[in-house]
């Protein structure tokens, strides 16, 4: 039912924008999430994008602009003049600022610094020291933040003064004199806590922080893991400096996972937090196009193999009807098995001395796959394929060699291909990583090209010793 109302009111806001209703506007977009605004904005043509922002205005724009997909940021500011604009980034949050610091080219930051209070100056100045992918990057510097030698009561009073510009004030994270993290405490201890009560005495350890200069997907990981509100972020003295969010982490592994994606599927270049629709075509051929063409080249080679093995075609032709069944089960079997790494790796569960392991188990799983796939395969030559070939053929006979030769010759090609496959798929991402490449490049079409080449190698030589061609 709330999804309907939403699409009811992102409709009348499009026809009060068509006909530049501009109370209308204003009086419809109060009632919507500002995540729906958002998404509507990435819809609109450049007129009514004007329009729309100038109607709402900086306040109401604010979330809205840190709802929206980095590369129209900058664009989406362009339509405030500076006063409106020094109200709109004095009213973003810390890390939402620095997020819009940090996509925004070079001649922007420094407009849009200049229009900043002292204060949010310092801020956004210290947050932009690290990276964008590193927790400190990511953080937010609006926390419940007090100190061990405080009572109850005086925790409180700070909490109440700041309660307006925290974040959360779910975890409440406790520092010494020099604002080194010593522990937490939940708003319900402050609570249930007489006024008296040192906060020494009641605060639990905070056993899990991170630094600010780790990548961003541990962090969200670290806050998946432990089930986490919120991952406090330190320095290297251990100098509280801000926290993770829960929603930040939501973030980040949405983004960790689609350009893992995107890398498996051969998609070059930055990913797009624009919808799929609104991508131009454009863009989607410069992502796509150059790693089509480099493995459609890569396919040429499967070519001259076959140009390799005419005579054993000319031989026995038959076998160019298992072909494809062999060479597709390998690119399948090394896929899952790049896959399964890759997962592993992304969720931290593989180490970088767990390599032998994974190469004896991917081995074993390997055999046992393609010994079912062959087994399989065995059993169609040698009972179906007699009362097969015929309709095809036009008469009763079958190969010169016969249909048991026929049989253990696919079935042994095929038998190998998967377990090589298997174990290739598994190990290629590791020596990326070796090679500190990011494991995800080795894509499942990287793969299954390479596969494709060795798979019809393997297949043509097993099948000529077995054959005798």
């Amino acid at each position: 039912m709330t999804r309907e109302l939403d699409i009811d009111a992102t409709e009348r806001l499009r026809e009060a924008l068509d006909v530049e209703d501009q109370s209308a506007v204003f009086a419809t977009a109060q009632d919507m999430h500002y995540a729906d605004l958002a998404t509507l904005y990435e819809e609109l043509d450049d007129a009514k994008r004007d329009l729309f922002l100038k109607t709402i205005g900086p306040e109401l724009a604010t979330d809205v602009v840190a709802e929206l997909p980095y590369s129209l940021i900058e664009e989406a500011l362009g339509h405030f003049h500076p006063a409106q604009l020094r109200v709109l980034l004095g009213n973003l949050s810390d890390d939402d600022r620095v997020d819009v610091f940090q996509v925004c080219g070079k001649e922007a930051q420094v407009r849009f610094f200049s229009l900043l209070g002292p204060r949010d100056k310092e801020l956004t100045r210290n947050l932009l020291k690290y990276e964008e992918d590193t927790a400190g990057g990511r953080m937010t510097t609006n926390i419940g933040r007090i100190t061990a030698d405080m009572t109850v009561k005086q925790a409180i009073a700070v909490l109440r003064r700041d309660r307006e510009d925290a974040e959360t004030l779910a975890r409440i994270f406790v520092v010494d004199s020099e604002g080194r993290l010593v522990g937490k405490v939940r708003l319900r201890d402050l609570a249930f806590a007489t006024w008296d009560s040192p906060i020494r005495d009641i605060m639990q350890e905070a056993a899990e922080f991170v630094l600010a200069g780790s990548d961003q997907e541990e962090a969200a990981r670290m806050l998946a893991k432990y089930d986490l509100v919120v991952l406090p972020v330190v320095d290297e003295f251990h100098h509280l400096l801000g926290v993770l969010t829960y929603d930040d982490a939501m973030e980040i592994l949405q983004e960790e996972s689609t350009e893992d994606i995107e890398k498996l599927a051969a998609i070059a270049g930055e990913q797009s937090e624009i919808s799929f629709l609104n991508i131009g075509v454009y863009e989607h051929l410069r992502r796509r196009v150059l790693w089509l063409v480099l493995l459609a080249f890569v396919s040429i080679i499967s070519g001259f193999v076959l140009y390799r093995f005419e005579e054993v075609l000319e031989q026995a032709f038959v076998l160019t009807l298992f072909l494809p069944m062999v060479v597709a089960a390998g690119g399948n079997a090394g896929g899952q098995a790049a896959t399964m790494v890759v997962r592993a790796m992304a969720l931290g569960e593989i180490t970088p001395g767990s390599a032998l392991r994974i190469a004896w188990k991917e081995a074993r799983t390997g055999l046992l796959l393609g010994l079912a796939l062959g087994l399989s395969i065995a059993v169609f030559i040698t009972v179906l394929l007699p009362v097969l070939l015929p309709l095809f053929q036009g008469s009763g006979t079958g190969p010169n060699f016969g249909f048991a030769r026929l049989a253990f010759a696919v079935s042994a090609a095929l038998t190998v291909q998967v377990l090589s496959a298997t174990i290739l798929g598994a190990m290629l991402p590791m020596m990326a990583r070796g090679l500190r490449f990011d494991p995800a490049v080795v894509s499942a079409p990287s793969l299954a090209s390479i596969v494709d080449v060795s798979g019809m190698f393997i297949y043509f030589i097993t099948a000529s010793i077995i054959l005798g061609i």
